[in-house]
């Protein structure tokens, strides 16, 4: 394969996966407000544009474009503007190492892949610090501390959780776990991906680990100045966060394109299909579960996800050993 070629070819891949990105976090946001209509039976998202209230992520998508995007006086202007692109890219960046079928249906094929993935999900909260500090507002400042006082309690348990599959598979690279991956995994790396799931719910500050928005408390945290299409750059981020943390649990931990009558051609439908089964899963959430403390929070982190997650990376151990 000649240079140019090779180039088409990943340019081709990257121009694909950019295009998912804009579509499927919309799709999870059009099936939360259904999901959130039906569960708590709210009527306004059943009601816009008729059938089935099809036309509300239109009515949203309206609502913020018309809205004016201000800037408070005593902000860090630039900081500011610049806060909801470092919030979303980071996730497309991600996005691009992650296989979605078997072959060369990945963007870029990394060795260090699941490292690359994780360490750029990272990047993406620096988003609301950078929010709430340059607002100059008490009430964003105090979403961004709490922000940063979550990351730290949540990055290690999901990093040890993602090591424990890559010390099974032998590899970091995504697509090499799944060449690795058997059905078996999934009882095994079962409490693996538990924690993984819930540490990066945490990490999208997803209810019920929504205490740096905690609109009740503290109006909306690092986001309460934000308006218009900046705010929604960062309701997209979110989106965008569910739909790449349930892909790596798919890939990680439910064996990504693996499944019944999978093929070279149906492989990217089950890792489809899996990843929009834990999307509802995330929204369920959501809707049935009152939000932590500040107390609880850490604590569940601390003393539940991390000894769960040395405990699989033990048993992990021991395994491989034997």
């Amino acid at each position: 394969m000649s240079s140019l070629t090779w180039w088409l070819e990943v340019g081709l891949r990257i121009v694909v996966i950019f295009l998912v990105f804009m579509v499927v976090p919309l799709v999870v946001g059009q099936m939360e407000h259904k999901a959130m209509a039906h569960m708590q039976g709210r009527l306004g998202p059943m009601e816009a544009g008729g059938f089935h209230g099809w036309a509300q992520l239109v009515a949203d998508g309206v609502k913020f474009a018309q809205k004016e995007a201000v800037v408070p006086a005593a902000a860090d202007r630039r900081v500011f503007q610049l806060a909801p692109a470092v919030a979303l890219i980071p996730y497309l960046l991600a996005l691009v190492v992650v296989p979605i079928g078997p072959g060369t249906q990945v963007g870029v094929d990394l060795d260090l892949g699941l490292f690359f993935a994780l360490a750029v999900m990272g990047v993406a909260v620096l988003g609301p610090l950078m929010a709430g500090w340059s607002s100059a507002n008490k009430y964003s400042l105090l979403g961004g501390l709490r922000s940063a006082a979550q990351l730290m309690a949540y990055e290690l348990p999901m990093l040890l959780a993602a090591v424990s599959v890559a010390m099974a598979a032998g590899t970091l690279s995504l697509t090499g776990i799944l060449a690795a991956w058997h059905w078996y995994w999934i009882p095994w790396q079962l409490v693996g991906g538990f924690v993984f799931f819930t540490a990066g719910l945490a990490e999208l500050q997803r209810p019920p680990f929504d205490m740096p928005v905690a609109d009740s408390e503290i109006i909306f945290g690092a986001y309460t100045e934000y308006t218009g299409l900046r705010f929604a750059l960062f309701l997209l981020a979110e989106y965008a966060g569910i739909v790449l943390l349930c892909l790596l649990t798919a890939v990680l931990f439910l064996g990504g394109w693996h499944g019944p009558f999978a093929d070279q051609h149906l492989g990217w439908l089950w890792t489809g299909i899996k990843t929009m089964l834990l999307a509802f899963v995330v929204i369920w959430l959501r809707v049935s579960y009152p939000r932590l403390r500040a107390d609880q929070l850490q604590k569940f982190a601390w003393t539940v996800l991390i000894p769960l997650s040395l405990a699989q990376l033990a048993l992990t151990g021991v395994v491989r050993v034997l």
